[in-house]
């Protein structure tokens, strides 16, 4: 099983939206994990009404970006963590600059959410994940 791992600051927003939209339509031999480089206490709400939009249901309470959580991965997607987020020897890396949604209003929010759906499609169409 590949795993892809997800990573903004809080893990509370775009990397919960990311490996949401992975796991919902990714391959059948690949799953993703979102974490945050210091995980906020809940996801934004603003998030989980965006994404409730869509039909999709983040219940995953935010959790560390750890050496042991990206063990064995085959990619790691930094979302706005910069130097925060860490270079693990031999493991792929993209970071993706892409707006924090917390505290931006619902139309916002929902542009992000839409821009987080393409690039993930796109990952998984480029990775040819066979």
């Amino acid at each position: 099983m590949k795993t892809v791992v997800f990573a903004c600051v809080e893990n509370a927003g775009r990397s919960q939206m990311a490996a949401a939209f992975f796991n919902a339509s990714g391959p059948p031999d690949a799953r993703a994990v979102s974490a945050g480089t210091r995980p906020a206490a809940s996801v934004h709400p603003e998030v989980v009404e965006a994404m409730r939009e869509v039909g999709l249901k983040l219940d995953s309470p935010p959790q560390p970006l750890t050496p042991r959580l990206v063990e064995g991965s085959s990619l790691l997607v930094t979302m706005g963590c910069g130097a925060e987020c860490p270079v693990v020897p031999g493991l792929r890396r993209e970071d993706w600059t892409i707006h924090d949604p917390k505290g931006q209003p619902p139309a916002r929010v929902r542009e992000i959410r839409d821009e987080i759906r393409v690039r993930v499609r796109e990952l998984v169409a480029g990775r040819r994940w066979e």
